[in-house]
């Protein structure tokens, strides 16, 4: 019998936009001789299921819903949510005390990955290098002189908690920091701000397979503008290279470190890892326990060049979620 699946969207950040293109893809491609699909909208208090156009509202006691007199509930959630409360693991909460498994990280380790600043900090004890941060509150005083002091110019300026670059500066002059500030406050009242690190940024994709740690192609990411940024990421301001074009060892490298922060992080489903190769060194940037899976994301980029098409990866993810919930 197939079984029902939740494929999560829509979110309370600025990445819903993203969210509603990835979960419109997990519903185009997902097996559906092992699988029915459901889009279930969650927006503030707002959820429902929408099919063809109508909207049946989902009872939040039991994540149920009913239509034409029939209560229908679901096997298991695929997650496509980026963003609170997807990503940062408030729903993830909510399906544990339901007892309804789902295809990516736990609460704690969702909020934790999610938290920037928090995850590095942690890594750092386990000799995973990233770059040197500063960590200021909207509510609380800063100097900014002793920050670019210690961090230096250029520096990244972003909201510790977000995604999709949004809010995201790079501050290469006295003159931008205000405005840096706030673009960023705008997402987050934490904001992080990282030394530059000079080098190739690439992004590594980790999957499980029959209990074992597959690490996708690296893709090698270019951008027109000053970093990838919103407009690079999206709107096709950047070459996103698959695989990338880098020496052997440093992709061995990148691939073993992303499987030994998955190990750390105890972490699950499709995770997506970014660094900077400095003098042949990576550098982690941040951790994405839901990546984006649009048209235009990198994952499934990934998936293709190693000849996976998106309904076997969707497939893997979602029978990866059943496995887990037995073990």
């Amino acid at each position: 019998m197939k079984k029902n699946i939740a494929i999560l969207r829509g979110g309370n950040s600025s990445e819903i936009d993203i969210s509603l293109k990835s979960a419109e893809v997990v519903y185009q491609h997902i097996d559906t001789k092992k699988f029915t699909p459901h889009l279930v909208h969650i927006e503030g208090s707002n959820w429902y299921v929408l099919q063809e156009n109508e909207k049946y509202p989902i009872d939040k006691n039991d994540f149920s819903f009913s239509i034409n007199g029939h209560r229908k509930t679901f096997d298991g959630v695929f997650m496509a949510i980026h963003g609170t409360p997807g990503e940062d693991g408030v729903l993830q909460g909510y399906f544990d005390l339901m007892n309804i498994p789902y295809n990516c990280c736990g609460s704690f380790e969702s909020s934790i990955t999610f938290n920037k600043a928090m995850c590095n900090a942690l890594l750092k004890q386990f000799q995973i290098p990233s770059a040197k941060a500063v960590i200021i509150n909207k509510e609380t005083d800063y100097d900014l002189d002793r920050i670019e002091n210690q961090i230096g110019l250029p520096c990244f300026v972003k909201p510790n908690r977000a995604g999709s670059s949004y809010g995201v500066s790079k501050v290469s002059d006295k003159k931008q920091w205000k405005e840096a500030l706030k673009s960023a406050f705008k997402h987050d009242h934490q904001i992080i701000i990282e030394a530059f690190v000079d080098g190739t940024e690439v992004t590594s994709g980790v999957i499980e397979k029959n209990g074992e740690l597959i690490a996708l192609p690296i893709t090698e990411i270019t951008s027109e503008n000053d970093f990838f940024d919103y407009e690079a990421k999206y709107e096709g301001k950047s070459q996103e290279i698959t695989p990338a074009r880098i020496p052997v060892e440093n992709r061995d490298q990148v691939q073993s470190l992303s499987k030994t922060i998955y190990r750390i992080l105890n972490l699950k489903g499709m995770v997506r890892m970014d660094y900077i190769l400095e003098n042949n060194q990576p550098f982690l940037i941040e951790i994405n326990t839901i990546p984006g899976l649009s048209e235009e994301s990198i994952i499934p980029q990934q998936a293709h060049c190693m000849g996976m098409s998106l309904k076997e990866l969707f497939s893997l993810s979602i029978e990866n979620m059943f496995a887990n919930d037995k073990a």
